[in-house]
């Protein structure tokens, strides 16, 4: 018997899991990989950025002014002659908390809210999802700016405005598969046992229903981004001294004739950032879908 059969046997009798096949197939998935190594590395900087950024984030000079990239600020400066490359590191973590924090509160109110009206069922459900399709019909966009007008524009105010729209589709999401797991015969011998409907929930449906979640976790955060990006923008996000990657694109579309690279290398941060959540996104509903797999 030859070496890589015996292998094959022994891998075989030794069994393997759902997530680790998932995590095999994810590795195959080129676009995917890239993307999960691009968002670690954007991630890791904005931890290092305060021991790591090449100036002070106050740090300016007026009477250098904005100047283009060279040997002492690689990506130039602004008009206040502060280092780029620094703003720009200091801006990742600001829109990178906004997008992981906001996505998490859209995940626990959908996660909550879908799995409550998947399980109870009857006029419960129905009275729930209802509410669901009449927020959906809102115009949210105006509900944001009303929220950062009247109450004020501060960054917990934005995490939970943002996070507040975002968790409709997620409890879509939940709802149906706590339906689908819901006559499943672990949940019943859960009930038998005489497990309170928090119980069941918590250890056995939640858990179940993790693929989907994490894949649309996945996609919402670059929404959650490009939805503070948009906001920051139009001046209605985070707010100076504060910076973002939103609000130096708005500063470098003002100047874009005269200083391009004010325009280009945070939109380049933005844009790199977003498309490799996109791609991980994909990577990670390609990788959990176990029939695909299979086909």
């Amino acid at each position: 018997m030859s070496a890589p059969l015996i292998t094959d046997i022994a891998q075989a009798e030794q069994g393997t899991s759902l997530w680790r096949d998932a995590w095999l197939r994810l590795r195959r998935n080129r676009l995917a990989v890239l993307g999960l190594a691009v968002l670690c590395f954007f991630v890791l900087v904005a931890l290092l950025t305060p021991w790591i950024a090449p100036y002070g984030y106050a740090q300016q000079n007026l009477e250098l002014g904005a100047t283009p990239p060279s040997a002492a600020h690689w990506l130039g400066t602004d008009i206040f002659g502060r280092d780029l490359l620094t703003q720009i590191m200091y801006g990742g973590r600001v829109s990178l908390a906004v997008g992981f924090i906001a996505t998490a509160v859209a995940l626990v109110i959908g996660v909550t809210w879908g799995a409550i009206a998947g399980y109870a069922g009857g006029k419960l459900d129905a009275a729930m999802m209802r509410l669901v399709d009449i927020l959906y019909a809102l115009p949210f966009m105006i509900f944001i700016v009303l929220l950062m007008v009247v109450f004020g524009r501060n960054m917990l105010l934005l995490f939970l405005a943002i996070g507040a729209v975002e968790w409709l589709t997620m409890a879509r999401i939940m709802r149906s598969q706590v339906q689908s797991l819901r006559q499943q015969e672990f949940v019943e011998a859960a009930i038998s046992l005489g497990l309170s409907p928090a119980t069941i929930i918590r250890r056995h449906l939640v858990p179940n229903a993790l693929g989907p979640i994490i894949v649309y976790t996945t996609l919402t955060i670059p929404s959650v981004m490009l939805l503070e990006a948009f906001l920051s923008f139009l001046g209605l996000g985070v707010q100076p001294p504060q910076t973002s990657w939103g609000l130096l694109i708005s500063y470098g579309a003002e100047s874009l004739e005269e200083y391009p690279w004010l325009l280009l290398y945070p939109g380049l941060a933005l844009t790199l950032t977003l498309f490799s959540l996109n791609f991980l996104g994909d990577g990670l509903r390609d990788a959990l879908d176990v029939r695909g797999a299979k086909d």
